[in-house]
């Protein structure tokens, strides 16, 4: 079992004071167990600083416009394949009932495709699974790096050494067919509606997949050992 998913679901969280508090250590953790090449850990090392020192208003307005109102950068994984249509929904119950079988409990209010709760989950299993189990999700996360990159966002350091952590790099295809989806400014009104409209319902298109909860369960059925419980913000 590897912290060092942990420690990268810490630092996609919303920031708060606490967050302020344990990104340093987060870094540290990475840093530690040397799974990620040392220039990512720099990287990572200034978004920690960025988030520590910042005003705490302008690191939630930030996350906010990235995460929350972009929905080229949503990190809720399933919506970049399903959009709001009902395999999304359907998809999300599956990978619930998952997590539940290895002993994570979510509270109310997360959803099981929220990226932060995915790599909590992969930090409670043996670190071959979890890298394979990320490289479902490599074109995801690597396309939402680029996005980052294009914005000279911080954040986009987490993505880069979650690309590193994956067993699998991205299929080519794939990868160019999320990033050909429109990566609209939330604040552009006129063309956030256009993206809406030409979009149905879904993000991408619909044979690009993210870790599907059948193939989870799949490579899971194998290893039925419970995982201990979640420990909540904690590294």
């Amino acid at each position: 079992m590897a912290r060092t998913y942990k420690a990268l679901a810490v630092l996609l969280t919303y920031p708060d004071p606490d967050l302020q508090r344990l990104a340093p250590e987060a870094v540290a953790v990475v840093a530690a167990e040397a799974m990620v090449p040392r220039p990512l850990v720099q990287a990572l090392d200034r978004l920690a600083a960025d988030i520590a020192a910042g005003d705490i208003y302008d690191l939630q307005e930030a996350y906010t416009e990235l995460f929350d109102r972009t929905r080229s950068l949503s990190l809720n994984l399933y919506e970049h394949v399903h959009g709001e249509s009902r395999d999304r929904g359907e998809a999300m119950v599956a990978l619930l009932e998952l997590y539940r079988t290895r002993g994570l409990d979510l509270a109310a209010n997360e959803l099981p495709d929220f990226l932060p709760v995915f790599l909590e989950f992969l930090s409670t299993l043996p670190e071959p699974e979890a890298a394979s189990l990320l490289g479902e999700a490599a074109h995801v996360l690597e396309a939402m790096g680029e996005r980052l990159k294009k914005r000279g966002s911080a954040y986009r350091a987490v993505f880069g050494a979650l690309a590193r952590l994956a067993s699998a790099r991205s299929d080519p295809a794939a990868l160019a067919a999320l990033l050909s989806e429109p990566d609209v400014d939330p604040n552009d009104l006129e063309s956030l509606d256009k993206a809406w409209e030409e979009t149905a319902v879904t993000f991408g298109p619909s044979d690009v997949d993210c870790p599907k909860a059948s193939a989870l369960v799949e490579a899971m059925n194998a290893d039925p050992r419970p995982a201990p419980r979640r420990a909540g913000a904690t590294i």
